[in-house]
């Protein structure tokens, strides 16, 4: 079961010098069809990705219901288009002239990476700045454009049954680099899953391996460096990232097969069904606390990072998720009133307790008895942003194409 690190695992870091990388992109696919260039004066055209379930489709439905109040004789033209084609179509759309008035973005990269087609909205959405938290992944050079509807971040989550079946202690998670080895060291001797559920045929897994391991690994200063644009990739701490991704891999923390296994859903279909201890997850979306409590109830847990280095400040990595940004100047008054119906205090409350979504809005409590859930908004104040969304989007896929070629599962 264990190997060793491969040549092209040590020269890993070299290959990387010049490189940062983007945000990871989650959601799902369905819902109406359609397309074409933005709306009539009475008519309002908005992409995203669909509604990945019946909660997300009830929010949607609440959005519109809240805009037309506004707006009653405007029509909402909503297109959802496939999610792993999403900004293809998209980057397409605007450069022929024929996108959206308004079109729906992940955080960070893939909204800041296309700033220069997106209308500012910064005035127009400064009386709710004050009840909204996720604000910097979606802006860029002092402007604002978008508003964050959710929260997305990289819990780890567990499964204390398993924990419990490789006489680990599943009320005192790993809080160290080495206890976390140790763990996967007893889980492989005691039982017969995988310590970790792992999908990498996109690439995807060492974005969500530094992201939401990170804040044990970079000191504080180094950390709010990254984030703020000031990075080496040839420091010690950011070769240390990729050594341990490929450290990981070499002792067998994964399933067989991960670099063939998709990450959405199979990889979080492998932690649901019990077939690993641990994933590292979302907050907001999919393969959220809500989703993996439906599953495993009880025995479901949430740990934060661990400690690798001393300096770090242990942290949960989670910001602003995904919000809509506007496309055409001529339909900037009624976009930015869809955007604010997007983060109404009602339709995320509702939305927060059926879909399973850590919302932006800050006057939301969440009223659940899951664990995982309030474990994860009590650790709200101390957080910090993804490291990978702070990166640029050429860089990511060569972090993919990098990371993917000197890492192998078993």
């Amino acid at each position: 079961m264990k190997r060793l690190i491969s040549s092209a695992a040590l020269g890993l870091a070299a290959a990387l010098t010049l490189t940062a990388c983007g945000g990871a992109s989650t959601g799902a696919t369905g819902g109406s069809g359609g397309g074409g260039e933005g709306g009539s004066a009475d008519r309002l055209v908005i992409w995203n990705w669909g509604a990945s379930d019946d909660a997300a489709a009830a929010f949607q439905e609440d959005v519109v219901a809240n805009f037309n109040e506004t707006h009653p004789d405007v029509e909402v033209e909503i297109v959802s288009q496939p999610f792993d084609q999403y900004y293809t179509l998209l980057g397409s759309a605007i450069e022929a002239g024929t996108g959206p008035d308004v079109a729906l973005f992940n955080g960070g990269t893939q909204l800041k990476s296309r700033a220069d087609s997106l209308i500012p909205v910064t005035d127009e959405l400064s009386d709710i700045t004050g009840d909204l938290a996720g604000w910097p992944a979606f802006q860029a050079d002092g402007e604002t454009y978008s508003a964050p509807m959710f929260l997305q971040g990289f819990p780890i989550y567990f499964n204390k049954a398993i924990f419990t079946s490789a006489g680990l202690d599943p009320e005192n998670p790993p809080k160290t680099w080495e206890e976390l080895g140790a763990a996967c060291d007893a889980i492989e001797a005691g039982t017969e899953v995988d310590c970790f559920a792992l999908g990498n045929k996109e690439g995807l897994g060492i974005e969500f391996f530094m992201s939401g391991l990170g804040s044990g690994i970079f000191t504080a200063d180094e950390y709010d460096a990254w984030i703020d644009g000031e990075r080496d990739w040839t420091s010690e701490h950011a070769r240390q990232v990729l050594t341990m991704w490929a450290e990981s891999s070499a002792n067998g923390w994964y399933n067989d097969g991960a670099n063939s296994t998709a990450m959405f859903n199979d990889s979080f279909d492998l932690f649901s069904g019990g077939k690993a201890a641990m994933v590292i997850g979302l907050s907001s979306g999919i393969a959220h606390w809500k989703q993996f409590d439906e599953f495993l109830g009880e025995d479901l847990g949430f740990m934060m990072p661990v400690t690798t280095n001393e300096g770090t400040t242990i942290a949960l990595p989670i910001e602003g998720g995904i919000g809509y940004g506007v496309l055409n100047e001529d339909k900037k008054d009624i976009a930015v009133d869809w955007i604010k119906a997007t983060v109404e205090r009602d339709a995320q409350a509702d939305y927060a307790l059926a879909g399973g979504q850590i919302v932006s809005n800050t006057t939301v409590e969440l009223d659940t008895d899951i664990t995982s859930a309030q474990e994860i908004i009590a650790e709200l104040p101390g957080s910090k942003p993804l490291l990978h969304t702070a990166l640029s989007g050429d860089t990511l896929d060569l972090l993919h194409r990098s990371a993917s070629s000197c890492w192998s599962a078993r």
